[in-house]
């Protein structure tokens, strides 16, 4: 199967040359998405919300990509500071309770300072 590239319309994707995602054979992968409203560009100030947009685009990602939340197999979290892992874990725990993919959570420095976290995922087409 080809190479196919997902975007989300995001500026930067263009600026600093990549894929909102890539999906290759019967995989997904959803480049870091982090809190930034997609229709606004507003970033929220709350971790948790910052998580919510997250996962908006991710979920919209996957959708064009013709995957499901359910499908994503790998997810890595990123957040700037523990207080904000708290923050934004009920937010992780209401979008994969049922799914539970493998995961890994960081403490990490981002490349804007109103970043809180970000989210990574990759999936695998079912079936």
């Amino acid at each position: 199967m080809a190479r196919r590239l997902i975007s989300s319309g995001s500026p930067f994707e263009a600026t600093i040359g990549y894929s909102r995602a890539v999906v290759q054979d019967d995989f997904c992968f959803v480049s870091g998405c982090t809190g930034y409203d997609p229709d606004t560009r507003i970033m929220p100030d709350s971790a948790a919300e910052q998580a919510r947009n997250a996962f908006r685009v991710i979920r919209g990602a996957l959708a064009e990509a013709g995957f499901e939340m359910a499908d994503v197999v790998r997810v890595v979290y990123y957040a700037t500071d523990q207080k904000w892992w708290n923050e934004a874990m009920p937010v992780f725990a209401e979008t994969f309770g049922d799914i539970r993919p493998a995961a890994t959570g960081l403490i990490v420095g981002l490349i804007a300072p109103e970043m809180k976290v970000e989210i990574e995922v990759t999936a695998l087409r079912r079936g």
